[in-house]
């Protein structure tokens, strides 16, 4: 609620008809999700853009300068809130987020910036709540735990630690500590994450959890103990329930790539356990969902063909996100005092944003934005963040052998597998041949070659290695500049002079993903912006997103998501082989493992 005594007395002179409303809502039926009830013939006195007066017949708030307008029986409901997801994994920026979901009825985000602090560390998390700070909705920033993810294994743009973490927390606009991902080091009391945790407690937040574990026994007890206040890591009935009994929120996720609502909401339509204590959330959502599907309004039509009754699925995706965050006296319901965050929705169970207002301005109707967007100025830092020390050639990318290695004419070769639909590898071990002294790709057997670059640094290091379930049928290559947790350049492919052109293509653009075919460029989306996102609209950057997934199928790769496959190759916190910058990671036993056995 405002603190400003001003501001109070304004909106206790218009409920008291003391004063004009700037706007009234006649005739809606008010979807109250803090008494789960639909009440008919409501109106909503709005002034200064918060709540004056909701209830029946607002007539004594209307003077000449007010603007009425008639809902016509149709449902009045809050402002739809994101609980927990990440901006860059839709390639576009806060503003072209924002753009993107507002006319779906979201007015409120969480956002964790992990993906940019991996690059650029505090200042890249500020930038990010800078550009939060002028948007029509309501954006928070978490600030990220665990960058980077692995210390030791790869090289990172950034670095976040506990005395980041205390000084984020006197922002404006950090609203807790973002996923704490490392749920090891919480299990075994590493002194790093309980300070970050505790310097979160001290500020009086939120403390965001991960716990990707299916080991519900004691370290899941310890994690939950450790401080996490809430989880959007579990995928089953029985991870929902045991996070719920632990005073946990469960955080169903409905994004393009993660779908976990479906198994986790039986533990309320079936085992009727309190609702109040779930909330809805995206996770993650690529730009084509944004600009073919939706947003949050998309998660609650799944949801409510999951089995969820309209007023629970929305009280998720509203109150419920709003209490857990301690804002229930700002957002999350349509009550006195609070933002006038209003979605006007014919059809609930349809869900569909007719009209949107946001701090009570109209800022969408029937799909469409009706305000505009104030540019936001990128530094140079944040526009140029591929660095690597001189232009690549097709011999950066041969795999060499000693002679002693030779010998035989095959080696054994530490080989990652792709597991389509998954995150996590194979260590495959395979016998290759050896010509002309070189390991080289194999169309006929799978084999591509990888290679991961140093981009934060400019120090020229590359290290190569073998993946095997791409299926590339031709000479090409793919590379990305979006590549977690510390997004060096990576580059797959089966021809050496295809993966320099990728690799170099990409400096030239400042970052993105590409496909290259028999030394062309067939695919391309540019993401300038620390190479992880576009300053352009979700609509053009989908459109050439969908030219490098083309370009993938063009190479005969066939598996689903192979853009998602190609950024996790360098993620060295998910089993069993991974590689970074430094080289080749066996996840299992978190060491480095050399591309040929001896």
């Amino acid at each position: 609620m405002p603190n400003d005594s001003n501001i109070t007395k304004t909106l206790i002179d218009v409920a008291m008809g003391r004063a004009p409303a700037d706007m009234v809502i006649r005739r809606g039926t008010w979807v109250c999700v803090q008494s789960g009830e639909f009440i008919p013939d409501t109106d909503i006195a709005i002034k200064d853009g918060r709540i004056a007066y909701i209830g029946p017949n607002a007539s004594h708030t209307i003077k000449g300068s007010t603007i009425v307008m008639d809902a016509g029986g149709k449902y009045l409901v809050p402002g739809l809130l994101d609980g927990h997801m990440h901006v860059e994994s839709g390639m576009i920026t806060v503003t072209e987020f924002v753009r993107a979901v507002a006319p779906h009825g979201t007015t409120g985000m969480f956002i964790d910036p992990h993906e940019i602090a991996n690059i650029f560390g505090l200042k890249g998390v500020k930038l990010m709540v800078d550009e939060a700070a002028q948007q029509p909705i309501h954006v928070w920033v978490q600030m990220p735990s665990c960058v980077p993810s692995a210390p030791g294994l790869e090289t990172p743009g950034g670095s976040i630690g506990p005395d980041e973490v205390a000084e984020a927390m006197t922002w404006n606009g950090i609203i807790g500590l973002g996923e704490m991902m490392n749920y090891p080091g919480v299990s075994a009391g590493d002194p790093k994450m309980l300070a970050e945790m505790e310097a979160a407690r001290k500020a009086g937040k939120v403390i965001g959890g991960h716990y990707a574990s299916p080991d519900l026994g004691p370290a899941f007890h310890a994690y939950a103990v450790g401080g996490p206040e809430d989880d959007h890591e579990g995928t089953t009935l029985e991870d929902a329930i045991e996070r719920v009994r632990q005073g946990m929120k469960p955080m169903l996720r409905y994004g393009s790539a993660w779908q976990d609502v479906a198994a986790q909401v039986k533990a309320i339509t079936k085992y009727k356990l309190d609702a109040r204590h779930f909330i809805l959330c995206t996770d993650d959502s690529h730009a084509a969902t944004l600009a073919q599907q939706g947003h949050m309004d998309r998660v609650l039509r799944h949801a409510m063909k999951e089995g969820l009754p309209p007023m629970t699925a929305i009280q998720m995706a509203t109150i419920n996100t709003a209490e857990h965050f301690g804002l229930s006296r700002e957002i999350g319901m349509l009550a006195p005092a609070r933002w006038a965050d209003i979605l006007i929705v014919n059809e609930v169970k349809e869900f569909f944003a007719e009209m949107v207002i946001a701090r009570g301005q109209i800022i969408a109707e029937r799909g469409r934005l009706t305000v505009s967007l104030p540019a936001f100025p990128y530094p140079d830092w944040a526009t140029q963040s591929v660095h690597l020390k001189r232009p690549l050639t097709a011999e950066d990318f041969q795999i060499r052998l000693s002679e002693k290695q030779t010998g035989a004419g095959t080696v054994r070769a530490n080989v990652m597998g792709i597991i389509e639909n998954q995150a996590p590898t194979r260590h495959l071990k395979l016998d290759l041949a050896v010509v002309d002294g070189q390991i080289h790709a194999d169309v006929q057997s799978d084999i591509a070659k990888v290679a991961v670059i140093e981009r934060h640094k400019g120090s020229g290091a590359i290290s190569l290695g073998l993946v095997r379930g791409f299926g590339f049928t031709q000479p090409c290559a793919v590379a990305s500049t979006v590549a977690h947790d510390s997004h060096h350049l990576v580059v797959v492919g089966t021809d050496d002079e295809s993966m320099a052109i990728a690799a170099n293509k990409l400096a030239e653009v400042g970052g993105g993903q590409v496909v290259v075919r028999n030394g062309e460029v067939i695919g391309l989306v540019e993401l300038k912006i620390a190479g992880l996102m576009s300053n352009q609209p979700a609509e053009v950057v989908a459109q050439k997103a969908a030219s490098v997934l083309d370009g993938f199928r063009a190479c005969g790769c066939k598996i689903n998501n192979p853009n998602m496959q190609l950024s996790l190759l360098g993620l060295v916190v998910i089993p069993e082989l991974r590689i970074s910058d430094l080289g080749l990671v066996d996840v299992t036993r978190f060491e480095f493992i050399p591309l040929v056995e001896k």
